[in-house]
């Protein structure tokens, strides 16, 4: 299967607001925090400037507004057009001042995330990782553990994502599994396999490069994302 994926920066942000229907002006007014403000815009100008690209709609304001994401009742995004409906499925994740956003052919299983490399203590891996995660992470060099740390953990809220559970669910849950042997083979999008306890088997990528992880996690198993081309507009 196919999977696109688009990144955007606030520097790609507008100054404006005329890409947002009034709905949505609404609900970014009613929120209190400029963080959350700042987050919640930039996934939404994300995941708009994605689906127009993957609809090959146009990416001028009056099409962006047309452009609506919903939560679904278990809290996953929705793509909407023109009130309807979109035949697609997406993910949005954001975190440093970035945000991704994935999207699929409609009916797939789809869940992506961005991280921040960051250490984590032996608590953090002890509470949310399965037995073979947490010897994988004890048998790597103390170095490369943050870096682990982070893949392991983005892979899990991407899985999670793909199966509509969120953070609900015990993280232990779904066991990540990857070829260590491409640990350090930097940029490029390398697989890894997701087994849910449940007996489901997930198929996704994993990409690092700078300070961030990136992993991307769907069913039917995907290939590596491809990066959809935008034009970038003035502001």
């Amino acid at each position: 299967m196919e999977t696109y994926w688009l990144e955007q920066t606030e520097a790609d942000l507008p100054a404006h607001d005329d890409w947002l229907n009034s709905d949505e002006a609404v609900q970014l007014s009613r929120m209190r925090f400029a963080k959350r403000r700042a987050d919640w815009r930039l996934g939404r100008w994300t995941a708009k400037r994605t689906a127009a690209a993957y609809l090959k709609l146009p990416g001028d304001p009056h099409a962006l507004r047309e452009i609506e994401v919903r939560p679904a009742p278990s809290g996953a995004p929705e793509l909407f057009y023109a009130g309807d409906p979109a035949p697609v499925s997406i993910s949005i994740s954001h975190r440093a001042n970035i945000a991704v956003c994935a999207i699929a052919p409609g009916g797939a299983a789809l869940g992506c995330d961005v991280e921040l490399i960051e250490p984590r203590d032996g608590g953090f891996v002890a509470d949310y990782f399965t037995r073979e995660e947490q010897g994988f992470v004890s048998s790597a060099p103390e170095e490369d553990r943050p870096e682990l740390v982070t893949l392991l953990w983005s892979a899990k809220e991407s899985a999670l994502k793909a199966l509509r559970e969120g953070l609900r669910i015990d993280t232990r849950s779904v066991d990540v599994m990857f070829d260590a042997r491409t640990y350090h083979d930097l940029r490029q999008w390398h697989p890894l396999l997701v087994r849910y306890s449940e007996g489901e088997v997930l198929h996704g990528w994993w990409q690092s490069a700078g300070r961030l992880v990136r992993t991307l996690v769907a069913l039917p198993a995907p290939i590596a994302p491809l990066p959809l081309e935008i034009i970038r507009l003035s502001c």
